[in-house]
């Protein structure tokens, strides 16, 4: 997947200012930067979220596999098959936990009842919550607790095969033990697609990922392998904000 120039304006504000990044394959991209800076905004529209936003303006590019998803013949719906997202609070749906992994795959009339059973196992296995769900599937999702709640909506985003998944901020409501299998999660599922995460956790964006990218006032102010972005960043905005001396 890959930003061309990207631009976002909500109504007569400039969010995100010609954003242009590589996110690659089977590798975590963290992005990171103070509040307001772009970081949201620019893993929103990499699934054409933005387009719920009234007044929102997207300009530029998203490839995704060579074609952009913002051509004028592109459905959304399809590329958020592709591109799946967990937002910040785990939102599940007042349903059972079997029926919120099953829901995606009924959108696509896979009516399939062995294939769903199968796909719904899958999901959960890969969100590490079969072994603790498994004998309920039929109980509420609201009766979950907070952490089991967002890695079913990691499998709820995961049953329909993406390609990519982003995850905005998705422990930031979580206590550490659950933020701890969130981020063990993410480690285990670039195996199988490619992890764009938003994190506003330096240590946790350090310990997920291996690229990393720092917005900075709506603008992508550097984007470099983590190790090199956290012990030699080339910009002395970017060392600042690491350094603790904003944000």
């Amino acid at each position: 997947m890959r930003a061309v120039d990207l631009s976002v304006r909500y109504g007569a504000k400039e969010a995100l200012q010609k954003a242009s990044l590589d996110v690659h394959a089977n590798l975590v991209l963290a992005l990171i930067g103070p509040s307001g800076c772009g970081k949201s905004t620019f893993l929103r529209s990499l699934n054409r979220m933005n387009d719920t936003v009234e007044g929102a303006k997207v300009a530029g590019q998203v490839l995704l596999e060579g074609h952009d998803i913002y051509g004028p013949d592109v459905d959304p719906v399809v590329v958020r098959r592709h591109v799946g997202m967990v937002f910040q609070r785990p939102n599940p749906f007042p349903k059972s936990i079997f029926d919120n992994v099953a829901y995606g795959l009924r959108l696509q009339d896979k009516s399939d009842r062995t294939s769903i059973r199968d796909a719904v196992e899958r999901a959960l296995r890969q969100a590490a919550l079969w072994d603790e769900v498994k004998d309920r599937l039929e109980d509420s999702a609201l009766a979950l607790s907070g952490g089991q709640q967002q890695r079913l909506c990691i499998a709820r985003a995961l049953a329909v095969e993406p390609e990519v998944l982003l995850l905005d901020e998705p422990a930031s409501a979580l206590d550490p033990i659950a933020t701890a299998k969130i981020e063990d999660l993410v480690s285990e599922l670039r195996r199988a697609l490619t992890i764009v995460i938003v994190t506003h956790n330096m240590q946790q964006a350090a310990r997920v990922s291996q690229h990393t990218a720092f917005f900075y006032m709506g603008r992508l102010v550097e984007v470099g392998e983590t190790t090199n972005i956290f012990t030699k960043p080339k910009s002395r905005e970017t060392e600042d904000y690491i350094t603790g001396r904003f944000g």
